[in-house]
C-alpha cells in the first residue's frame, strides 16, 4: 500500500480528505510561480480533527504542509503529500484578554477577523500585510508576516506570546509562555548551546532578517523564546494547532507625510534622516508603480503628489497632538526631499496607501510582459537601501528584466515582480542566473534573501548566499530533532529544491492549447493567487467574489477557477481540455458578475473565460436546455410581443398552476423561481412609435434627421421631426410615498437629440422603464427618440457560450447603432449589462472592428447623460432613505460614480450595497442554482431590505428587480423611474 492509501485507511483522518482531481487542482499552487500537485487536500474541521490528520498522515509516511490562506507568494503552501487548510474550518478566536492584551485564536482566523474582534477592546494586532483581508494568523506566524506598519508594531514573531504545536515526531508541544521543556526542546536547548558564536554573529543583524530559522531567539540573553523562534519556520517543523498573540492599541493621533525625491533611490538614502523621527511606516516607490495604479483605475486614483518621480509616505502616531505635529514637521525640514507635505485629508491618506496596498497585485499585469514574483521581498539593513537599489536596478538591466520596486523602506524590504522569461525555452534556468546573481548582491550589502515572506520554494535554494555552512548545517540539525523523517514541508529551508523546480507557467510550454491559443493560456495564469477574491471584499464596496461569499469553497472563488483552468492547460490533471468535468464543476457557480474584471488586481475576467468554456465546449453539440431557453430568450421576446395572442398564451403557461411547472422543467428553471411576465400589447418600443422613433437608423440621412428638426417640413417619415406627444405613463408605480408621475410635454425641436436604445428585456416584459426615461430625460431638457429597430447586444448568448452567434448579434446591432454614433448622436441604455457588453465584451469578441469602440463610447447611461447637463434640477428627496442595488456590470464595467454622484445631489439618504443581488442573468434562474442565489443575496440585499422596510428601492438591473420581487415581494425602481416619479 503507499503512503496515501495507509493515511485513508484511518476513517477520522479520511473524512476530511479529499482525494478528487478538482480539488487537488485548486490546492496545486500558492501565490508563487509554483505548482506542486499535491495527492489528497485534508480540511480538518475542529483542532481534534487537526491533530487526527497530522498525526496519522505522519504515522503513514505521508509528507504535509500547512496552509492558510495560501497567499504565500515564495511556495511555501504546496507540496506533494498532504495539504493541509487550516483556513476552511479552523477559524474559531478563543479569548481576548483586554488587561493582558493578548488573544488566544485557532490558526485559521483572518487576521482582518481577528481586528474586528479586537477593536471593542481598542486592540488590534500589530503586523498588517497587504493581504490582512484573507490571510490566516496561523500563515502568518509561519512566514514571519510583517507589513507596512512592522516598523512601529513588530513582524509576526514580535507578537508571538504561546504557540500549541504538533511537531513532526506527533507530539503536541506549547512553546513559550507556559510551555514546558517537553521534547524536542532539552535537545534544542543543547543544540544551541553548542553553537552560540555561530549565532550571535550570523542572525538578528536587522529586524527584516528572516530567512532561514530565526536561531537568535533561542539565544540565553533572549531567554530562549521558542515561540518567536517557530515563527517563520514555514511548516517545517511543526503544525500549529492554536495560537496566543499579543495584541497592541493604536494611538490616538496619526499624521502621513508624503515626500517627494528626485529617484527611489534618493528616496532611500533618506531612511537615516526619517528613521530617527519613529514612524510607524514608512513605504517607497517610483513613478513606474503609480503610474500603473494611473492605469489601471484612472487618473483619479492617485492624489496630488509632491514633485519628484520617487516617495515616500510616512505614518507617524503618538499620544499627544502637538508633540505628534511637531515631529512631523521637525521630519519635514530633515528628510531632504524636493517637496513635502503633512497629509491631513482623510480621503487622501486612505487613497495614498491603497497605491501601495494594490501595487503587488498591479505590477504582475502591468509591464510588456507578465511579471511574475520569485526574487519577491529581499531586504537589507535600511542604511544601505539606497545603494542596493541602484545595483539592483542595473542588474535588471544586464539580464535585460524589467521590474516595479517598491516596499517598506523604513525596514529596507523591497518587493518587486519582474518579467522573466519564464514561457521561453530556457526560462526556468535564465530565473535561476538572476535570483542567484541578486541573492549575492542582497548578501553584499548584508541583507536576507525574504524580508517578510519567507524563503520557500523560491528562496531556500539561496540561503547559502547569506550564511556560512555552519549555520546551513545548524537549520539540518534542528529539522532533524523536530521532524526526523522530514515529512513536514519537504524541499523547503532544508534539502531545498532547486529554485526553477515546477513553476507553473513553463510547465504549460508543451501544451498543445499554448500553441492553438496563447492569449487564453497567458490570460489565465495572470492569476498570481493573491487571494483578493477570499475577502470578504462586498463590505467595502466590491463584487468579486459573490459565489465565494456564499459557499466559502476554494473552487468557487476566482482564484480556485484560474487554478482549475490552468491545470486544464497543463493537461496532465486535468486532462480531458475544455469538456473536463472538473472545469464545469468549478465554473458551475459562477455568476459571470464581471465583479472580478475590477476587483481582482491581476485583472482576471472569469465570466469571459467561463464563456469561452462553454463555447467551446458545445461546440457541434446539443447544448442543455436552458441556453436555448434562456440563451435565446431576445428572440423569444421578439416572437411573443410581435405575434398577436402569443403574449397571453406564454404568460398562461408560465403562471397557471401545473402548466408553470411544465414550462419550467422544458427550460431548465429551478420550480422555485417565479416566471416573468411578457407584455401582452406589444413591445415597449411599439408604446413610443410616435415618440420620434428611429427607424432604419442603418440606412443613410441620420445628418439629414438631426437637421430637419429644425425645419418646417411636417411630412411624417421614419426621419421626421420628434413630436413629444402628451402622454401618463400609465402604471409607473412610485411604490411607497412616491408620487405617479404626470404628463410629460416639451416644445417642439428644443430639446438635445438623444436616442434611446431598448434592450431586449425592457422590452419584452412588463414594466415602466422606459416610460420612467422618456420623461426623465424630457425633464431635463433633452428630446428623446426611441430606436425601433432590433439592436440586441447578444448578452445572453455570452453568458451561455454561444460565442459565434453573440459575434452574429453584435454585428447586426453595430449596424444601427454605429451610424447614430458616428453623427454625434448620444445613446441612452437601460440595461446596464447590455451597455457593459460594449465597452467589455464586444471588444474581445470583435476586435478588428473600430466602429466597436465609437459605439462603446458613444452609448451612455442615463447617470452619465445627465451629468452633461448644466444647471440639472433634481427632485428633492430629502428624508427619503434609497437602498441603491448596482448592477454588478454596472459598478464592475461601466462605473458607478456617475449614479453615486447624481443621487448624492437629490439630497436622500443613499445606502449604496456592494454585494451581487444573486440573480445574475440567467444564474439564478437555471436549476441547481437557487440555493446559491438567495445566499448570495443574503450576503448584502436581503439585510439592507429587511433593515429599511420602507426604503425606496433602486434597481437600473433587471436581473436585480426580479431578485427583490421573486425573494421579498417588494417593486423596485430604475434610475430613469425614481427622477420621473418625484420631478415637481
Amino acid at each position: 500500500m503507499s503512503a496515501l492509501d495507509d493515511y485513508l485507511a484511518q476513517p477520522d483522518a479520511r473524512d476530511c480528505t479529499d482525494t478528487t482531481s478538482l480539488t487537488r487542482a485548486l490546492y496545486s499552487s500558492d501565490g508563487s510561480i509554483y505548482r506542486v500537485v499535491p495527492q489528497a487536500v485534508a480540511r480538518p474541521r475542529s483542532v481534534e480533527e487537526l491533530t487526527t490528520v497530522v498525526r496519522a498522515a505522519l504515522a503513514a509516511g505521508l509528507p504535509l504542509v500547512p496552509r492558510g490562506a495560501g497567499t504565500s507568494c515564495a511556495g511555501n503552501a504546496v507540496g506533494e503529500g498532504l495539504v493541509v487548510d487550516v483556513a476552511r474550518h479552523l477559524h474559531q478566536i478563543g479569548t481576548i484578554d483586554p488587561e493582558a492584551r493578548t488573544a488566544v485564536v485557532q490558526p485559521g482566523v483572518v487576521q482582518q477577523n481577528l481586528q474586528l474582534a479586537a477593536r471593542p477592546h481598542g486592540l488590534r494586532f500589530g503586523p498588517d500585510p497587504s493581504t490582512a483581508t484573507r490571510c490566516t494568523i496561523g500563515g502568518m506566524i509561519g512566514n514571519n508576516a510583517c507589513g507596512p506598519r512592522a516598523l512601529g508594531y513588530g513582524r509576526s514573531a514580535d507578537n508571538v506570546v504561546a504557540l500549541d504545536v504538533i511537531t513532526g515526531t506527533g507530539e503536541l508541544v506549547r512553546l513559550g509562555e507556559g510551555g514546558s521543556d517537553a521534547a524536542p526542546l532539552p535537545a534544542l536547548r543543547e543544540l544551541v548551546a553548542a553553537n552560540l558564536g555561530t549565532i550571535r554573529t550570523e542572525f538578528g543583524h536587522f529586524s527584516r532578517q528572516v530567512s532561514g530559522y530565526s536561531l537568535e531567539h533561542l539565544l540565553p540573553e533572549n531567554r530562549f523564546d521558542a515561540a518567536r523562534f517557530f515563527s517563520g519556520t514555514e511548516g517545517t517543523l511543526g503544525v500549529i494547532t492554536s495560537a496566543t498573540v499579543r495584541l497592541v492599541s493604536d494611538a490616538p493621533v496619526s499624521r502621513m507625510l508624503a515626500l517627494g525625491y528626485p529617484t527611489m533611490a534618493e528616496a532611500a538614502d533618506a531612511m537615516p534622516a526619517i528613521l530617527p523621527f519613529s514612524p510607524v511606516a514608512c513605504e517607497g516607490m517610483d513613478r513606474r508603480i503609480v503610474d500603473v495604479v494611473a492605469r489601471q483605475h484612472g487618473s483619479a486614483a492617485v492624489p496630488e503628489l509632491p514633485r519628484g518621480d520617487g516617495w515616500v509616505f510616512v505614518e507617524l502616531v503618538g499620544e499627544d497632538e502637538a508633540e505628534v505635529q511637531a515631529r512631523a514637521e521637525g521630519l519635514l525640514a530633515a528628510c531632504g526631499a524636493l517637496e513635502g507635505w503633512i497629509v491631513t485629508d482623510a480621503a487622501v491618506v486612505k487613497a495614498l496607501w491603497k497605491i501601495r496596498a494594490d501595487g503587488a497585485g498591479l505590477a504582475g499585469v502591468s509591464l510588456d510582459n507578465p511579471a511574475y514574483a520569485g526574487w519577491e521581498d529581499a531586504a537589507v539593513p535600511p542604511e544601505r537601501l539606497g545603494a542596493y537599489l541602484r545595483e539592483f536596478d542595473a542588474l535588471l538591466g544586464e539580464h535585460g528584466l524589467q521590474g516595479l520596486p517598491y516596499g517598506h523602506f523604513g525596514d529596507g524590504c523591497v518587493h518587486c515582480r519582474i518579467d522573466f522569461p519564464l514561457t521561453e525555452a530556457g526560462g526556468p534556468q535564465r530565473y535561476r542566473e538572476f535570483v542567484e546573481q541578486a541573492a549575492a548582491l542582497a548578501a553584499r550589502h548584508g541583507g536576507s534573501m525574504s524580508g517578510e515572506h519567507g524563503d520557500g520554494r523560491a528562496r531556500s535554494a539561496l540561503l547559502g548566499a547569506m550564511y556560512s555552512p555552519e549555520a546551513i548545517s545548524l537549520f539540518g540539525q534542528v529539522k532533524q530533532l523536530f521532524d526526523p523523517h522530514n515529512l513536514l514541508n519537504p524541499g523547503v529551508l532544508v534539502d531545498p529544491r532547486p529554485v526553477e523546480a515546477d513553476i507553473r507557467v513553463a510547465a504549460t510550454l508543451a501544451s498543445p492549447l499554448r500553441t492553438e491559443d496563447p492569449d487564453f493560456v497567458t490570460a489565465v495564469h495572470q492569476c498570481t493567487g493573491v487571494g483578493k477574491c477570499l475577502a470578504d471584499s462586498t463590505a467595502g464596496g466590491g463584487v468579486m467574489c459573490p459565489s465565494f461569499q456564499a459557499t466559502r469553497d476554494e473552487k468557487d472563488s476566482t482564484r480556485g477557477r484560474a487554478r482549475v483552468l490552468q491545470e486544464m492547460v497543463n493537461g496532465s490533471l486535468v486532462a480531458e481540455g475544455w469538456r473536463s468535468p472538473e472545469v464545469h464543476e468549478a465554473l458551475d457557480l459562477c455568476l459571470s458578475c464581471k465583479g472580478c474584471s475590477r476587483d481582482c488586481p491581476t485583472g482576471i475576467d472569469m465570466p469571459s473565460y467561463k464563456s469561452r468554456v462553454l463555447h467551446e465546449s458545445y461546440k457541434g453539440r446539443l447544448r442543455p436546455m436552458s441556453h436555448y431557453a434562456l440563451g435565446w430568450l431576445p428572440r423569444w421576446g421578439r416572437l411573443v410581443t410581435r405575434v398577436p395572442g402569443v403574449g397571453a398564451v406564454a404568460n398562461l403557461g408560465t403562471q397557471l398552476p401545473g402548466a408553470k411547472h411544465l414550462v419550467r422543467l422544458a427550460a431548465g428553471v429551478d420550480q422555485r423561481r417565479p416566471m416573468p411576465e411578457f407584455r401582452t400589447g406589444g413591445s415597449a418600443r411599439s408604446d413610443f412609435r410616435g415618440l420620434g422613433a428611429v427607424e432604419g437608423a442603418a440606412r443613410p440621412g441620420l445628418e439629414q434627421q438631426a437637421q430637419a428638426e429644425h425645419s418646417d417640413d411636417t411630412t411624417p417619415s421614419p426621419y421626421a421631426p420628434s413630436r413629444l406627444v402628451r402622454r401618463v405613463a400609465s402604471g409607473l408605480t412610485a411604490g411607497r410615498t412616491r408620487p405617479t408621475p404626470g404628463p410629460v410635454s416639451a416644445p417642439e425641436g428644443q430639446g438635445r437629440p438623444v436616442v434611446i436604445w431598448v434592450d431586449s428585456f425592457t422590452d419584452s416584459f412588463v414594466g415602466n422603464q422606459l416610460a420612467g426615461l422618456v420623461q426623465t430625460l424630457v425633464g431635463a431638457g433633452f428630446e428623446p427618440r426611441v430606436l425601433q429597430e432590433d439592436a440586441c447586444c447578444g448578452l445572453t448568448w455570452i453568458t451561455t457560450g454561444q460565442l459565434d452567434g453573440a459575434r452574429r448579434q453584435l454585428r447586426a446591432a453595430l449596424e444601427v447603432l454605429h451610424p447614430i454614433v458616428a453623427a454625434g448622436i448620444p445613446v441612452v441604455g437601460l440595461e446596464p449589462s447590455c451597455m457593459a457588453v460594449w465597452r467589455s465584451d464586444a471588444k474581445e469578441l470583435l476586435h478588428d472592428d473600430e466602429r466597436v469602440a465609437e459605439v462603446a463610447d458613444g452609448i451612455h447611461t442615463l447617470a452619465e447623460l445627465l451629468a452633461t447637463v448644466e444647471d440639472l434640477e433634481l427632485p428633492d428627496l430629502s428624508g427619503h432613505t434609497i437602498i441603491a442595488q448596482p448592477h454588478c456590470h454596472h459598478a464592475a464595467v461601466l462605473g458607478w460614480a456617475a449614479d453615486a454622484a447624481l443621487l448624492a445631489r437629490t439630497g436622500a439618504e443613499v445606502v449604496t450595497l456592494g454585494g451581487c443581488c444573486g440573480l445574475a442573468g440567467n444564474f439564478g434562474v437555471e436549476r441547481g442554482h437557487y440555493e446559491v442565489s438567495v445566499k448570495v443575496a443574503e450576503h448584502d440585499l436581503l439585510p439592507a431590505l429587511h433593515a429599511k422596510p420602507e426604503a425606496i428601492v433602486l434597481a437600473d438591473g433587471f436581473s436585480c428587480r426580479k431578485q427583490v420581487k421573486d425573494l421579498e415581494a417588494r417593486d423596485a425602481m430604475t434610475l430613469g423611474e425614481l427622477l420621473a416619479a418625484h420631478r415637481g
